[in-house]
């Protein structure tokens, strides 16, 4: 089939969809929506058999949706409608939610429904949930739907709001009033639970240390210190996070954005409020902590036998100078440990990201925090490739952009969850050369003549096309909730694998061959001159984008790698 996308930015839910019908061999092509006359044109010139919208903020032009069937993903159940689905859902404490595949028409979430799907809901931020849980439900939905489209006698079921068995209702857009905390009256859960539903965009507005601010990032710790300070009262600092009294415990927040001053930027909470925290102590997390450990950890490390584990759980796989440096840190205390195998987790809802454009963008001099950033990636990845006397792992659970994915390749091994997006490319921000070793790491994946074919795509890469590549190893398929116990046992084998010895030995006497003929630090200095004219240089793309991109600059045109249809007529039989 012909489909085209139109979708209100290419998120990672439109990304997944992307990559699925893509590898069943849909002809695709992608259009912003931007206006109606867009829109209109963008249809005209493609001529697609469907319109797969699976993120609007606007309904699609009448004369639009009479034309060619019209699909629009809504992240609600069955008769759910309206803008906040998903944040009423987390206030409301739903149990099950879903999402409903309609085909548009001439009121907004109210078409002939032709596919749905429910999950369990769980205590989760809504950004966590979205990525989760309702990107699975939407894929699900979708192939379900497609080839009804060729069925002659299937007919989409109308939507009849009067019907007893559908729990879905019309319901406004969530507002501030709606889920505004109350630290005095409210529970940690109610606490919780207003921030969850807001996190992403547009946040919670609420007033910290006499700063008016939004929050984002809200986990419970289980052991709060003791003292006299009330509810709302900032109690300590953890790498850049705050942790905050609640009536019956407290709360940490990880980010805040000033809801006051000139084009605010989400920040690490501490950064935020700056001297507002004098006298408040730092509160540092202990390393080793298992996955069940509560509160907000970035950095936690636990063992199996001869297996480590290290997670870095970074919010949206961004990585700061000052989180870069802890991790380097990390490995470097590993290093010191016994093993046989090191995992490398990353993060729950993404693997990295690579380096932090937001924190970056709320420097004094971008250029000079872009390049203390891409040295202190780069220093990660070195500490990666010099662990000699145990193999290392990248065990993707999430998304992988950037950096991130060439951080990624630095170990022995990449295993990926099924479903996982890698965007392993830097050139959609502002043509960026890019770090992290990659001269060195791709070539030995890919072959020198699969460098072009990963460097120049700026398209998402799914597990498949990424195994063919050679960039992933193994793809994980266990359900998310059984993931680290597969990873676990994987890990585990490979760590008491008759071969064991031999393989380190493989893998140490091949690097001391590469490192003869090219020496490491070569690659890196080679890169950083390349980035060195990005940050500095006359062309000021890296820092338009980037500044773009942090301030959610609305899109005024669809890049032509997404809109094929604007790049030659679009032929149809």
């Amino acid at each position: 089939m012909r489909i085209l996308f139109l979708t209100h930015a290419f998120n990672g839910l439109a990304q997944r969809l992307y990559v699925e019908l893509a590898e069943r061999g849909h002809a695709l092509s992608v259009e912003f929506d931007i206006n109606d006359e867009v829109t209109r044109e963008a249809v005209a010139m493609f001529r697609p058999d469907a319109v797969l919208a699976p993120f609007l903020k606007r309904a699609i032009p009448e004369d639009v949706w009479r034309r060619v069937p019209c699909l629009v993903l809504h992240p609600g159940i069955v008769g759910d409608r309206g803008p906040s689905s998903l944040d009423w859902a987390i206030l409301r404490g739903e149990r099950e939610w879903g999402v409903t595949l309609l085909q548009a028409n001439a009121e907004l979430d109210a078409g002939d429904i032709w596919a749905s799907a429910t999950f369990p809901m769980r205590p989760a931020a809504k950004s966590s949930l979205y990525r989760g849980e309702v990107t699975e439900a939407a894929v699900r939905c979708v192939l379900e739907a497609l080839p009804r489209m060729g069925d002659p006698s299937f007919r989409p079921r109308p939507l009849d709001p009067s019907d007893p068995g559908i729990r879905g209702q019309r319901r406004p857009l969530a507002r501030q009033a709606d889920r505004a905390p109350d630290w005095q009256s409210h529970s940690t859960d109610e606490i919780l639970a207003r921030i969850h539903s807001a996190d992403g965009s547009p946040g919670v507005l609420d007033e910290v240390s006499g700063l008016p601010c939004r929050l984002f990032g809200a986990w419970t710790e289980p052991a709060p210190p003791d003292g006299p300070a009330g509810p709302g009262s900032v109690l300590a600092t953890r790498d850049g996070a705050i942790l905050r009294r609640t009536r019956d415990g407290a709360v940490w927040i990880s980010h805040l954005r000033a809801a006051e001053g000139e084009a605010p930027l989400k920040l690490p909470a501490a950064a935020v409020l700056g001297d507002r925290l004098a006298g408040v102590p730092d509160w540092p997390a202990a390393l080793e902590a298992g996955p069940e450990a509560g509160g907000f950890r970035e950095l936690r490390y636990f063992e199996r036998g001869p297996v480590g584990f290290l997670e870095f759980d970074f919010l949206n796989g961004a990585m700061s100078t000052a989180q870069c440096e802890r991790l380097r840190d990390a490995l470097r205390t590993i290093r010191r440990r016994p093993g046989r195998v090191l995992v490398l987790l990353g993060g729950r809802e993404f693997w990295s990201n690579g380096i932090h454009l937001g924190t970056i963008e709320g420097a004094p001099h971008p250029a000079d925090e872009s390049w203390r950033n891409i040295n202190a990636i780069d220093d990660v990845c070195l500490e990666i490739l010099s662990f000699e006397d145990r193999l290392v792992v990248s065990a993707l659970r999430g998304n992988g952009g950037a950096g991130g994915a060439f951080l990624a390749l630095a170990a022995d091994e990449v295993w990926a969850r099924e479903g996982v997006i890698l965007n392993p490319h830097y050139k959609n921000m502002g043509n960026l050369y890019g770090s992290e070793y990659w001269t060195y790491l791709l070539p030995r994946r890919v072959g020198a003549s699969g460098v072009a074919a990963v460097m120049d795509n700026r398209l998402p890469i799914g597990t498949a096309a990424a195994s063919r590549l050679g960039l992933v190893d193994a793809v994980l398929t266990a359900p998310r909730a059984e993931l680290l116990a597969e990873i676990e046992a994987r890990a585990l084998a490979r760590a008491t694998a008759d071969d064991f010895a031999a393989r380190l030995a493989a893998r140490n006497a091949a690097r001391e061959r590469d490192f003869a003929a090219k020496p490491l630090a070569q690659y890196r200095t080679e890169e950083l001159e390349r980035m060195r004219f990005n940050f500095y240089g006359f062309d000021p793309s890296y820092h338009v984008a980037r500044h773009r991109f942090i301030h959610r600059t609305p899109n005024s045109w669809t890049p032509r790698h997404l809109a094929t249809h604007r790049r030659i007529a679009a032929p149809r039989n």
